[in-house]
């Protein structure tokens, strides 16, 4: 693959058309929020807004913009986690609307979720050297808003065995996270289905690409029934960047069917863990609104 210097990559798309500006882009927010660790710095860790909780009333009631907002009036939450696909216009002016607006709300701008951006670790070597060409404007877009990271996707074709993926995998990622590195931005991998979802694959994943820029986003959710949830998170959070508390729907005693909540968040605290822990409801019968509140409960329990 032909290597593309960061700086000049950047500059060629500013001349192409594309209005993302990066200059002074990360010490905004840094310096917005310093004042602002002041409870949260006593407790254990803190509490952030995962975008893909409210999926499914994207458009009807809210866009993008709206988020800071969102997770802090109707939540009472400083840290947001975005997803790709709900950025409207990731010009210039789009994103620097949306870092007025958490600067306003005093939200912290954590990691963007991306997807649908390549394969990762498919069998052609052209086709994965252009998705992690194609995570490049993520992870210019991160650094412009403050985040710390973009969580990408192990890969999802099947050819060849997991080794063999894994193998594949690890060559794109690393040259996606030579080219974060030098914007001091992280690139992490959630367990979401396929190997990513077998703890001993992502971590073999996490040590072929050898970068401490690379991690992990340990998700509650996303494994197989024949997984131990709980082993497989502790397996995953040495080498964990944010987690994500994947939550389906609480019943009326505020407890969580699914699987036990309190001892998932117990697993996570006891491996040292003291960063932000993201709210993820994926549930179908409460509303959005109601199973983030109800996982807010729970988590602050540990706090």
């Amino acid at each position: 693959m032909k290597d593309i210097n960061r700086r000049n990559f950047l500059k060629s798309s500013l001349a192409a058309g594309g209005a993302l500006s990066i200059a002074g882009a990360q010490g905004v927010l840094n310096q917005a929020f310093a004042a602002n660790t002041g409870s949260g710095a006593e407790k254990k860790f803190k509490i952030s807004l995962a975008a893909w909780s409210l999926n499914r009333t994207f458009r009807t009631t809210w866009t993008n913009l709206d988020l800071p907002r969102i997770a802090r009036e109707e939540f009472g939450l400083d840290g947001l986690e975005f997803v790709n696909s709900f950025f409207d216009l990731p010009n210039y002016h789009y994103l620097r609307e949306l870092k007025r607006r958490a600067g306003h709300h005093g939200v912290n701008l954590l990691l963007i979720m991306v997807d649908r951006e390549g394969d990762m670790s498919h069998e052609d070597r052209q086709e994965r050297e252009q998705a992690a060409i194609n995570h490049r404007k993520w992870v210019d877009i991160a650094h412009y808003l403050g985040c710390h990271s973009i969580r990408c996707n192990a890969g999802y074709t099947r050819v060849g065995t997991v080794d063999e993926r894994v193998a594949r995998a690890a060559e794109s990622f690393r040259l996606l996270v030579e080219y974060a590195d030098q914007a001091g931005i992280n690139v992490i991998i959630e367990n979401h289905g396929g190997y990513s979802s077998m703890p001993e694959k992502l971590v073999s994943l996490i040590k072929q690409v050898g970068h401490p820029r690379f991690g992990t986003l340990p998700d509650f959710g996303n494994f197989p029934p024949e997984i131990d949830r709980f082993e497989a998170v502790k397996k995953l959070m040495p080498y964990a960047k944010a987690v994500s508390a994947k939550c389906y729907d609480f019943a009326p005693d505020g407890s969580h069917p699914a699987f036990d909540m309190d001892r998932m968040v117990e697993t996570v605290l006891a491996t040292g863990y003291s960063g932000y822990i993201g709210i993820e409801f994926e549930g179908q019968q409460m509303s959005p609104h109601d199973g983030v509140m109800a996982c807010k409960r729970v988590l602050e329990r540990h706090q």
